[in-house]
């Protein structure tokens, strides 16, 4: 069964372009120690609040919904990334990770830091089996 990793870290928003390069660093390492997919999302600043995803019947007033902002506790100058890997399944990812940690493009010290690896919010995952129709 699939394993997935899930991130969601504040970025100021000063870094993006940092983050991004960082990013892109960290998913050929990730694919090349045997995830199968590396997603990485901005924050839709502009989009849809909590409220809209609940019917009609049962929705409260948008401010009686935690966001993802709130949730990251992420400040005035900061946007959010969302990301996920995906791996073959839990053992795959225990391995790939082991290596992924100590890969020597992993090793960030002695660079300024794109974002406060402290408040990254992270979890791994088990897809729920869906019935199809």
């Amino acid at each position: 069964m699939p394993y997935i990793d899930c991130y969601l870290v504040p970025v100021p928003r000063a870094n993006k372009a940092a983050y991004e390069r960082m990013a892109a660093t960290s998913a050929r390492v990730v694919r090349a120690c045997g995830a199968l997919r590396v997603t990485e999302c901005w924050l839709d600043e502009s989009g849809p609040d909590a409220s809209t995803y609940h019917g009609d019947t049962v929705r409260q007033a948008a401010d009686a919904y935690t966001g993802f902002r709130q949730a990251a506790g992420a400040r005035e100058d900061e946007t959010l990334v969302m990301s996920w890997v995906e791996w073959p399944d839990k053992a795959a990812r225990d391995v790939g990770m082991a290596k992924v940690t100590s890969d020597p493009r992993m090793q960030f010290e002695g660079q300024v830091p794109v974002f406060d690896g402290v408040r990254l919010i992270a979890g791994g995952f088990l897809p729920m089996p869906l019935p199809l129709a």
